[in-house]
């Protein structure tokens, strides 16, 4: 079997670079692929200096049958090497993005989110003849409908937003300044360098640390870059040389965190379960104990079993209290309270658990 080229960007056609790689290898890829712009002349700012646009060979790919044959191609072998519970994310914008999302869908992808980069600095339009482009388009999809597993790190996308759920819209500015790489000329290396913010939200979204990220157009390597600052694998393809030398010089420069500082906020599910009765089993409460509601008005009693009774009610800590509310459900963990020593404070018993779950994963 090939084997797998981890942390190295090889200097290759992107199709031709993945058919040799080997089968359902790769957790994650990104592309950003060349847009095909159709442009309309040269633009000019109001001070009748040029802007520099994209008018690199690599972006002109021709009609838009041919546009659609080459995305075909890459997408299939992209396809191929994603692993079962694998994802893919394609960024574009209105010159490619809805030819590359349906052609997606028929390639049996199946799409979780559509995500609008809102740039905070865009560039204006200087024409004054249409609304200013301010976004770029991201899709992020499994690689089939069936698709059972596969990694989301909400809770770690909650904490990035300050505690509250993250959106679809993405705003983030555009890649300037000192992250902005120059050429011995001193001017862009890369038309169309993508911001590390937005690669960041993107790996620690949908990867995990050691997982293998791959991006098919690596250009100055942002994708390796925030890869390996994140302690996940890259593999990148450019057909650019000069590309190739700036982004190994860029990841090069990279020292990866320690394991211990790249953990984030676990997902609730990826924690070991733990059942009242097993707090009862440890001993951390006994046969007898009172529990109390918040408002100290409903006093419960443990029970041998993990089940606990109000005299008129009797179940689970999650049955009890919905009773006693008279909800149609409740989280037992959270809603019940225990004192801590005889004249201590109260707490609720999600304390226990996590003092259980502490030493499970110790």
């Amino acid at each position: 079997m090939t084997k797998l080229p981890l942390n190295q960007i090889l200097h290759d056609e992107c199709v031709a670079a993945m058919e040799a790689m080997p089968e359902a290898s790769v957790d994650l890829i990104f592309a950003d692929p060349p847009y095909n712009l159709q442009l309309g002349g040269d633009l000019h700012r109001p001070d009748n200096s040029k802007v520099a646009a994209v008018t690199d060979g690599w972006d002109q790919i021709g009609g838009f049958d041919d546009y659609d044959l080459f995305t075909w191609r890459w997408l299939e072998a992209a396809r191929r090497l994603l692993k079962d519970d694998g994802a893919i994310w394609v960024m574009g914008s209105y010159h490619n993005i809805f030819r590359i999302g349906g052609i997606l869908q028929d390639a049996g992808f199946w799409f979780m989110n559509d995500v609008i980069w809102r740039k905070s600095n865009p560039m204006p339009n200087f024409k004054g003849t249409r609304f200013t482009n301010a976004h770029e388009t991201l899709i992020w999809a499994l690689k089939s409908r069936e698709q059972k597993k596969y990694t989301f790190n909400y809770p770690a996308m909650k904490m990035l937003n300050d505690g509250v759920q993250m959106r679809s819209d993405w705003n983030l500015p555009i890649c300037a300044g000192h992250e902005r790489i120059k050429n011995e000329e001193g001017t862009k290396a890369h038309p169309t360098q993508k911001p590390e913010s937005l690669l960041h939200r993107v790996i620690l979204a949908t990867t995990n640390p050691g997982d293998v990220v791959l991006d098919p157009f690596f250009g100055t390597g942002t994708t390796g870059a925030v890869a390996k600052k994140l302690g996940r694998h890259f593999i990148g393809i450019e057909q650019d040389g000069t590309y190739v030398d700036v982004a190994q010089a860029r990841i090069d420069a990279i020292v990866t965190a320690d394991d211990k500082d790249l953990e984030v906020t676990p997902s609730k599910k990826s924690l070991p379960r733990i059942p009242f009765g097993a707090v009862v089993e440890a001993g951390l409460l006994h046969a007898g104990d009172k529990l109390f509601c918040p408002q100290k008005r409903r006093i419960a009693r443990v029970r041998p079993d993990g089940s606990i009774t109000t005299g008129e009610n009797k179940g689970s800590i999650h049955q009890v209290g919905a009773a006693v509310q008279h909800a149609p459900a409740c989280n037992g963990w959270t809603f019940w309270h225990y004192r801590q020593g005889k004249a201590g404070n109260f707490a609720p018993i999600d304390v226990l658990r996590q003092q259980m779950r502490a030493q499970l994963v110790s």
